[in-house]
């Protein structure tokens, strides 16, 4: 049912989120052809995925036919993860290809700049401070000159500093600051090289209820300033409402949990008016802006073409408008307006394809290749309607490959070839273009210039078919991908990607040694095409000793691994370092990690990363030794806990009782295990029954909304949005004396020394007296912040409630939580 409804709401030939190729119906064709005829564009910019309104998107992209926009200043990468591990970069990719299938959804265009999300922050300007405000800026009069919107969106408010997250404030001040500063060529000038400078026409704010602080509040106000619009609106070409199309769409960021169920009726959007020229009517957004073809140089007469095509549009035979849109197709190639003629060539060369039912592919035989590489390439071509159209030639890039057909495409018959293609030897590979240079704590470099702004790396791998139609060639560009059948799913297609010849990486991304003793330590090499073989050594740094120094490895097959033993020894005292490995094949050195990201709602992801692993010599005492583990919305606590010598069962919520309990010195629970496991409803008085009989529960953060249970806690214990985003803020030990500072490990404020991104998050703000508060911390120039870490005894055990970010830092290798984390579990033992 999904893939029908991707299929009825697209309104561009593209490819899916599987890279299935879209065949667009005829509605959906003459849909396109009324976008085609509307020359007007929206740019909506907020911080983060998940911030944009859909309803605004898509009804601007569907509805008014504009194109529509979004800049997300940030790719997410600071936010939690409900669907699995991957944290920073890792989720940063995962919420991109999020916001590329809603797109796909809504209809609109997705842009970003450079900035990190590097987490929450309490004002605007702390966020400019990590980002470089004149970085960021810059972006964003990029993407102002690049996509040139005449109208500007701003999800949030530029005058509520400190009243909401900080990126979301900046997000705003930055856009108003490009609003001007794009017309001018005397700002970031050195962009000129590539664009021109751009006026946008007006500037709006996004407001609704909700930021007046209610609906009464709201009524009382002057909304002389304000434009409205219902976004209700009703498509009975896809039988569905826009609402339910953006629920569609926002529910596309699975990693942050926000289905959303699609309405029907009025949805009324308000747009506060905040710079350029005020619309004449209220009740459209582009009054007093040209959006037909008049607006550019002759094109006039393309507008009368296609308005005439529009009129005349055979349902049946959506091929009869082909001959027209060949003819709008000549003059759009003829005119001076670079923008705008980049912009309708390829929305009027994919009505065109889909009118003629032509479909064309290029198709590898294996899903990844290596520089140098030769492999065959499948290419198709069927023109499914009677118009006169013929094969041409067909080109693949990097290496030029080319056959020259020069055939009718009969309708209905299909053409078939294959060709050699030979990777170029220089070709990179595969891997998102803001990951390949180390960036700083806020910002991604990202050397092109042309580069800044798109949502992934440009495709490398392509084939090229020069189509011949009513007389006229035209060039159509495709990916190279791979498809393959799978038993289940049927067709799968999948990116085709350029990978290393080898690829290396460590079981684990950090290595804890609790002791002085030496750890074998695996790594793992896997080939990336037949037949290679070289040498692998340990790259480090300080008074920590490797054996073997460098040891020679041979694999004889593409896709096998094999698996190379490195003896560690620590040094006596807390220490920790990088380690990373050096191959060496053929002369050329390689220590890159492949890594896949595979979720069923996004795009297969594959990244070549740096291999490398933390490992660091702890100090650090530990009582109890079998611990059960809850899983909550994903992090690798379990596995770094069996790092520092604790036996952890994963538990099935369902088989939870108080007697499968009792044989565990602590049971822990994941992040957000609360809104995540429906099970805890039913069994939490078996875990408070645990905690009576003399056991430790350990429950990490979770936020107030979305509880599956009353109470998280036998006593009374309220979660709050509290948190302290500052990971070097002052932490105080209110309960000095309490056993969790003290035993078995002496913890001190060194022990917060090295925290990652912040303190913690969703602190109770209200408890009962039966829980000790142990530890207070606070942002600069905000109040103290004691709900951190609670502690209550209950019956003869420890009930423990915990909004430190445990799961930020154990895979960062932080030696102080790892330490207090090891109090925890002991307490009482």
């Amino acid at each position: 049912m999904r893939k029908i409804l991707f299929l009825v709401l697209c309104l561009a030939f593209s490819f899916s989120n599987d890279q299935t190729p879209r065949k667009l119906n005829s509605v959906e064709i003459h849909n396109a052809i009324k976008k085609l005829n509307f020359l007007g564009s929206v740019l909506y910019i907020a911080a983060h995925p998940d911030d944009e309104n859909t309803r605004l998107i898509s009804y601007f992209a569907n509805e008014i036919k504009a194109r529509t926009g979004y800049l997300s200043i940030t790719r997410g990468d600071g936010g939690q993860n409900l669907i699995g591990s991957e944290l920073k970069e890792l989720l940063g990719i995962i919420r991109t290809q999020e916001l590329l299938a809603a797109r796909k959804i809504d209809g609109g265009e997705q842009l970003f700049s450079r900035a990190i999300d590097f987490g929450y922050t309490k004002t605007p300007e702390e966020a400019l401070e990590f980002w470089g405000q004149e970085e960021i800026l810059s972006d964003i009069v990029w993407a102002l000159r690049t996509f040139k919107p005449d109208v500007i969106i701003n999800r949030f408010d530029h005058r509520t500093s400190g009243e909401t997250h900080g990126q979301h404030t900046a997000s705003a001040i930055l856009s108003m600051g490009a609003f001007d500063l794009a017309k001018d060529p005397t700002a970031f000038p050195e962009q000129l090289e590539y664009t021109e400078t751009f006026e946008p026409k007006r500037l709006f704010f996004n407001t609704s209820p909700w930021f007046y602080g209610s609906n009464e509040e709201f009524e009382k106000a002057d909304k002389s300033n304000l434009l409205q619009f219902d976004t209700g609106v009703y498509f009975s070409s896809m039988g569905l409402s826009n609402p339910e199309i953006a629920a569609l769409s926002r529910s596309e960021h699975q990693s942050q949990g926000f289905g959303s169920t699609g309405s029907r009726g009025e949805q009324i959007e308000y747009l506060e008016f905040i710079d350029g020229s005020f619309p004449e009517d209220k009740s459209n957004l582009f009054a007093g802006i040209d959006t037909s073809w008049n607006r550019i140089q002759n094109g006039a007469e393309i507008g009368e073409i296609l308005t005439e095509v529009e009129k005349d549009y055979n349902f049946k035979d959506p091929a009869a408008s082909l001959s027209k849109l060949v003819q709008a197709y000549k003059l759009i190639l003829d005119l001076e307006d670079a923008h705008w003629r980049k912009i309708k060539t390829e929305e009027i060369k994919n009505i065109i394809t889909a009118a003629a039912g032509l479909y064309l592919e290029a198709n590898a035989v294996n899903p990844t290749a290596t520089p140098s590489e030769e492999l065959f390439i499948n290419l198709e071509a069927i023109n499914r309607s009677n118009a006169e159209i013929s094969l041409v030639s067909v080109e693949l890039e990097p290496n030029n490959s080319k056959l020259q057909p020069n055939q009718p495409l009969l309708n209905n018959v299909t053409w078939k070839e294959q060709t050699l293609l030979k990777i170029n030897g220089e070709t990179g590979f595969t891997s998102p273009y803001w990951l390949k240079s180390k960036g700083s704590l806020g910002l991604y470099t990202v050397e092109e210039q042309n580069l800044v702004g798109l949502p992934e790396s440009p495709i490398s791998v392509k084939a090229y078919f020069r189509v011949k139609i009513e007389g006229e060639e035209i060039l159509f560009e495709r990916p190279v991908v791979y498809k393959y059948n799978d038993p289940v799913k049927g067709e799968v297609y999948q990116p085709f990607e350029i990978l290393p010849p080898v690829s290396v990486k460590f079981r684990e991304k950090v290595l804890i040694f609790a002791e002085a003793e030496p750890k074998t330590v695996p790594v793992i090499i896997t080939a990336g095409k037949d037949s290679v073989s070289g040498k692998i050594s340990l790259k480090s740094n300080g008074n920590w000793k490797i054996k073997p120094e460098e040891t020679n490895f041979n694999i004889l097959k593409k896709g096998e691994s094999v698996t190379v033993n490195f003896k560690i020894t620590p040094p006596e005292e807390q220490d920790e370092i990088i380690l990373s490995p050096i191959l060496t094949v053929n002369g050329k050195e390689y220590s890159g990690e492949i890594v896949k990201i595979d979720y069923n709602h996004i795009l297969l992801q594959t990244l070549v990363v740096p291999a490398e692993t933390k490992v660091v010599k702890l100090s650090i005492e530990k009582k109890g030794e079998n611990i059960a583990y809850i899983d909550g919305a994903g992090d690798v606590i379990p596995e770094n806990l069996e790092q520092i010598g604790y036996k952890v069962s994963r538990l099935d919520p369902e088989k939870i009782s108080a007697a499968s309990l009792s044989k565990f010195d602590a049971v822990v629970l994941g992040i957000r295990a609360y809104n995540t496991v429906e099970a805890l409803q039913y069994k939490q008085p078996a875990l408070l029954k645990y905690v009576e009989n003399g056991g430790t529960v350990i429950v990490q953060y979770n936020v107030n909304r979305g509880l599956f249970v009353n109470s998280i806690a036998p006593y009374k214990l309220d979660i709050s949005r509290d948190r302290v985003t500052e990971e070097d803020a002052e932490v105080r030990f209110i309960a000095p004396n309490h056993p969790i500072l003290n035993s078995p490990n002496k913890i001190s404020s060194t022990d917060f020394d090295g925290w990652v991104q912040e303190r913690g998050l969703y602190f109770p703000d209200s408890w009962d007296q039966e829980f000790i508060p142990v530890l207070s911390m606070n942002d600069a120039n905000k109040t103290p912040k004691d709900g951190s870490l609670l502690v209550a005894k209950y019956g003869k055990g420890y009930f423990i409630y915990t909004g430190l970010s445990f799961f930020r830092q154990f895979p960062e290798g932080v030696p102080g939580a790892y330490r207090l984390f090891a109090n925890m579990i002991s307490i009482g033992k």
